[in-house]
């Protein structure tokens, strides 16, 4: 199936497959709405804590992975680039804050998030700042870029450790209203709403606000907005290539772990699983942003070649 935003001729996938992490890897047993800064304990495992392999969430999607492989993807003009940080972990009520979340393929949360944007601060498609990208790796750019993954291994976001995000920049007295939002992505089992289709570092959980764990501020919001609507993930500090387990949130400085653009043909995309297209004129704001020269730009291969 093609979505409603495919606009030239067709490709079929390529296979480019993700980075995989051969390191074993445990999480240390926490309560939910709490933050660990300690990665690894090779004791005290619990269902909590289990890789996303062992257990199966009650409805299963398809691997967008897997669905692209055996689908012509779309190719559309490609933009993307570095998303730049503000200082502002001591931002005031009124200040503009960037910040991230990811819980999965971005395409779904993307859409989500525009949707509060306009619901929450009422914002018109001119004022969305929600972008889908990538962040969350040590790497940094390649050769000034972060890109997905394509036939030529260019830039691709996967080895550099990176995960889909989307990221905003919102108010800062506004941060608890989207980390509520965030939260309620996941289910009351802690799986994101592609649990059992993409897996893998790429699509772990973690979001990014200024200063992180040292930010009092951000992490008692979404603490509390996470208690507020279900208590159902725990949080850890995010070092950087973390590996992706349910439930768990890793809370990355959004400075030092700054977020990238995707391509054009990622933005305002159709959602994941089957059927869940979008309307065409939110499909189309990817280019009018664009158009004005808002969307974000790099110099990434044109879609999956």
């Amino acid at each position: 199936m093609l979505t409603k935003c495919s606009l030239v001729a067709a490709v079929l996938w390529i296979s480019c497959l993700a980075r995989q992490d051969s390191s074993a890897f445990s999480i240390q047993h926490r309560p939910r709405a709490t933050l660990n800064s300690s990665h690894a304990s090779a004791s005290a495992n619990t269902d909590h804590d289990a890789d996303d392999t062992t257990t199966t969430p009650p409805s299963l999607l398809s691997s967008r992975r897997e669905w692209a492989k055996n689908t012509a993807a779309s190719i559309i003009a490609t933009t993307g680039g570095l998303i730049l940080p503000t200082n502002n972990a001591n931002a005031s009520d009124d200040d503009l804050i960037d910040v991230y979340f990811g819980c999965g393929c971005f395409w779904h949360v993307q859409h989500e998030f525009v949707e509060a944007e306009r619901r929450i601060l009422n914002r018109s498609d001119a004022d969305l700042t929600a972008r889908a990208g990538y962040a969350g790796g040590k790497a940094g750019a390649l050769d000034g870029k972060v890109c997905y993954h394509n036939f030529n291994r260019v830039s691709d976001y996967g080895p550099l450790g990176h995960a889909e995000i989307v990221s905003l920049r919102i108010p800062a007295s506004s941060y608890k209203d989207f980390a509520a939002e965030y939260v309620k992505l996941f289910d009351k089992n802690g799986f994101r709403p592609d649990q059992a289709g993409d897996r893998g570092s790429e699509y772990r959980n973690l979001v990014g606000f200024p200063g992180a764990a040292k930010s009092d501020l951000y992490l008692k919001q979404l603490v509390e907005a996470s208690k507020e609507n279900g208590d159902k993930l725990a949080f850890a500090e995010g070092l950087g290539d973390d590996p992706d387990r349910r439930a768990l949130v890793f809370v990355m400085d959004s400075d030092a772990f700054a977020p990238f653009v995707a391509e054009q043909y990622h933005q305002f995309h159709d959602g994941f699983a089957m059927g869940e297209g979008y309307p065409q004129t939110y499909n189309d704001i990817a280019f009018r942003l664009a158009k004005a020269g808002t969307l974000g730009k790099s110099d990434c291969p044109n879609g999956m070649i």
